[in-house]
């Protein structure tokens, strides 16, 4: 990317890459849904069933999550997923059974299905039509990134102090990216 071209894309693209940036701070690895699974005594080779029922629920919501986005507040709706993480999030911290677990990862799908769309419209609708991939590109790298590091914390957290913290640390990101969303506005403005 080229000054010129960075100094094109302006704030509110930047601010999003923040809030997506805190986002995937809170939605770490899906392995480590796998773990919550394994954690709660469910048999090793019905573990992976965690993750087609997070991605099955990913793919039913996408849709209508889409059409939302087509006829409502792109702001309001992705409030709406973030507080779907939080909630994964609270039931996995607080999961004593494999089916609370499952739970989680229901919850959690339908987060993936109302924010990752809804962030990829809002970054093509605020992106200079000649560098869209430049722009998607640089905020693939970026969330990349993130979650890489946010893995790592997971991971280290949950060596550390449990289970229950990793997704504590989770739901406070995705407070963050919430307050992060409702702060936009204001900073544009300026």
């Amino acid at each position: 990317m080229r000054r010129t071209e960075v100094a094109r894309l302006g704030r509110e693209y930047w601010w999003l890459v923040g809030i997506a940036s805190v986002l995937t701070l809170a939605r770490f690895s899906e392995a480590f849904l796998l773990l919550a699974g394994q954690q709660e005594g469910m048999a090793i080779a019905l573990i992976p069933t965690i993750l087609v029922v997070m991605n099955i629920m990913y793919a039913i919501s996408a849709y209508p999550f889409g059409r939302l986005a087509d006829c409502m507040s792109r702001r309001i709706l992705l409030v709406m997923g973030i507080t779907l993480l939080i909630v994964a999030d609270v039931v996995l911290a607080t999961s004593g059974t494999v089916w609370q677990v499952t739970l989680g990862a229901v919850v959690w799908g339908v987060h993936m299905g109302a924010t990752q769309g809804l962030l990829s419209a809002i970054i093509a609708d605020i992106a200079p039509a000649d560098l869209r991939g430049t722009v998607f590109g640089f905020y693939s790298l970026v969330t990349g990134t993130a979650l890489l590091a946010a893995s790592v914390v997971a991971g280290l957290l949950w060596t550390a102090v449990g289970s229950t913290a990793t997704f504590v640390a989770g739901a406070v990101f995705a407070v963050v990216a919430i307050i992060g969303v409702g702060l936009q506005q204001a900073v544009i403005k300026q």
